[in-house]
């Protein structure tokens, strides 16, 4: 059972609270332990979640009934010796275009505003079956395309560094949440750089996983051939573990891969000697903001300190990539939509409703040659993988839009994501440091296909050395 976002009830006792900011893997030692309870972490996220929520708006949903019953569950199994996984008990976030069965999911739409689906996505059933426990749904941009719109029944939303300012998106819920820390950590979907920019812009680990490595079975489509969904969360390793329950091949699924999940969060390690590393320096030097140049060529030199072997290598032009990305996303978002788009055009916000009728425009030679464009692309990436483990690059080349209406569509600068969306290759955000006015700043680290072990090892050793990832936002208690 489902309840609207509501922020009038009282948080728990405090003692229970800090529990929640120890990362998956700390509290789950901290249940075993009985340190405390499924069902009271629970009601500390929810209370959280009144408390720090208005004014940022990550929360279209909170399923409050339906997580209290499934914490309850888990207290009874952790107590009779059952263990499900890293994460049994551990509450959770889903963006709203990620399907439910019985809780609301409306792509943060007005064409969807009381959708309840019957089914849950394969990505929402793996963590059920895991023991998570799904708090609620994050809001997005409309169906996950262009930006927040101002025309719809939900304020945009803030992020917790700075409120003036936007998350990114689309996944733009699941970033603010859980910088937030309303929850341990949430799934995001991403076809163009839907869960890396809100984690880039909220100093968050952000994952999307190789095209076809998780099932997007039950996912509201924004491309066929882009989309996949993937956790945002505090850490490298808190994404491992989450990457271990939802990957996996789904006969289901149209692209799903098959192919053997590995252990990822016992694979990590802080020992990347020998890596070779690709810098992507041309992509961003002379267009990221200067914060973020400096920011990223320390990383690059902080992983050569840690004795990674990292090289300026140039690919294709940014451009390219990105022309090639819009094209293809461009028609098949209007064949998704065509049939509402035509039928009732006025209940789509302006900003996705334009974005998605330009896709009309476009003919089936457009769509073919930048698919042929796109394979091009791709060959031509995929052969410096005869040399490089990864390349590097900005997570996006600007800092956090600030929220305001005249300045149109955002985060569409130089958006350093649309490469491995378009090649399909697993690519990982973290946070690599903060402007002077305190926005985060990060760096992406693409691999090979199906290697997100890699990546994340890398993303860990970084994270590691350099602590960025445990900077919070502040925010002032509300007494009960």
């Amino acid at each position: 059972m489902m309840i609207t976002a509501q922020h009038d009830r009282a948080k728990p006792p405090a003692t229970e609270a800090p529990v929640l900011d120890r990362g998956i893997a700390g509290i789950g030692r901290a249940l075993r332990a009985g340190e405390v309870s499924a069902e009271a972490l629970t009601q500390a996220c929810i209370a959280r979640i009144r408390e720090r929520d208005p004014g940022i708006f990550s929360f279209l949903t909170i399923a409050e009934e339906h997580a209290l019953s499934r914490a309850r569950i888990a207290d009874e199994e952790i107590a009779s010796g059952i263990d499900r996984g890293p994460l049994h008990g551990i509450p959770f976030s889903a963006k709203d275009n990620i399907d439910t069965a019985g809780i609301r999911t409306t792509s943060n739409s007005r064409v969807h505003a009381e959708r309840v689906p019957a089914t849950s996505a394969a990505v929402i059933e793996r963590v059920n079956a895991a023991g998570g426990i799904l708090i609620g749904k994050t809001a997005c941009w409309e169906f996950a395309v262009t930006g927040p719109s101002l025309d719809l029944p939900w304020p945009m939303t803030r992020n917790p560094w700075n409120r003036d300012h936007l998350p990114g998106g689309s996944s733009s819920g699941c970033g603010a949440a859980v910088a937030a820390g309303l929850v341990p950590c949430s799934l995001g979907t991403d076809s163009g750089g839907s869960i890396r920019f809100p984690s880039a812009s909220c100093g968050l680990a952000g994952l999307k996983p190789t095209y076809g490595r998780v099932s997007r079975s039950g996912v509201y489509p924004h491309g066929y051939t882009f989309d996949t969904a993937g956790p945002l969360a505090r850490t490298v390793e808190d994404c491992a573990l989450m990457l271990e329950v939802v990957a996996g091949h789904d006969p289901e699924s149209i692209g799903s891969i098959d192919e053997p999940v590995p252990r990822y969060a016992a694979a990590l390690s802080e020992d990347i000697r020998g890596l070779r590393l690709g810098l992507v320096r041309h992509w961003y030097a002379d267009v990221a903001d200067p914060e973020i140049v400096k920011a990223v060529d320390e990383a690059a030199e902080r992983l050569a300190s840690l004795g990674a072997e990292i090289e300026e290598i140039a690919l294709d032009p940014l451009e390219d990539f990105v022309a090639t990305k819009v094209a293809i996303s461009h028609a098949e978002m209007f064949a998704i939509h065509e049939r509402e788009i035509k039928a009732r055009p006025g209940d789509f916000g302006k900003l996705p409703r334009t974005r998605i009728m330009t896709g009309a425009l476009l003919s089936a030679q457009d769509y073919v040659r930048a698919q042929r464009q796109r394979s091009e692309l791709a060959k031509r990436t995929m052969a410096h993988f005869d040399r490089f483990d990864a390349l590097l690059t900005p997570g996006w080349a600007t800092l956090a839009d600030r929220a305001d209406p005249a300045a149109g569509s955002p985060g569409q600068k130089h958006p350093m994501t649309m490469p491995f969306s378009v090649t399909g290759l697993p690519a990982l955000v973290i946070p690599c440091g903060f402007s002077s006015s305190g926005l985060p700043i990060s760096l992406q680290i693409a691999g090979r296909p199906f290697d997100e072990a890699s990546v994340l090892r890398i993303g860990h050793t970084y994270e590691r050395a350099t602590g960025w990832h445990l900077r919070r936002p502040s925010f002032q208690e509300v007494s009960p």
